[in-house]
């Protein structure tokens, strides 16, 4: 039995996803779905991922969540920027307090826009025209 070239296995292990215009939850199970499949993600254009629904509402939503942090240094921590609200979004999908669900979390790397390495990479589009109200991510992280 030949062996495999570890650079080989890594990239066949690999799924770069684009969130352009992606609903942020179905997004995020997939992903946490993979994950769990051991194989590593990387979801790119985390910023033009959306939340459907009412926009007032989205957005009061998100900023109650952040708002019933305890002290501020105890936490619970609810992120701002998009590519984190997108790995906490994923979080919550894995059971990250124990060891299978770790490992699947640290395999899931989230980007606001396409780095380099992964400019050319095949990606998965997520993501088709929606026709209901919807907010990005970029425009949520900054009104919360």
């Amino acid at each position: 039995m030949a062996e495999q070239k570890p650079a080989e296995h890594h990239k066949h292990n690999e799924i770069v996803i684009d969130a352009t215009n992606a609903v942020l939850g179905r997004l995020a199970s997939f992903a946490a779905k993979q994950a769990l499949l051991h194989k590593k993600v990387i979801i790119v254009n985390c910023a033009a991922a959306i939340v459907t629904g009412n926009r007032k509402n989205v957005i009061e939503e998100y900023k109650e969540i952040r708002a019933t942090g305890g002290s501020s240094l105890a936490g619970p921590f609810f992120p701002k920027n998009p590519e984190r609200i997108m790995k906490r979004t994923i979080r919550g999908m894995v059971s990250y307090k124990q060891g299978r669900g770790l490992d699947a979390l640290k395999r899931v790397i989230c980007y606001n826009n396409v780095p380099e390495q992964y400019q050319n990479a095949k990606k998965i589009l997520a993501g088709k025209e929606k026709k209901t109200y919807t907010t990005k991510l970029s425009e949520l992280s900054k009104e919360i």
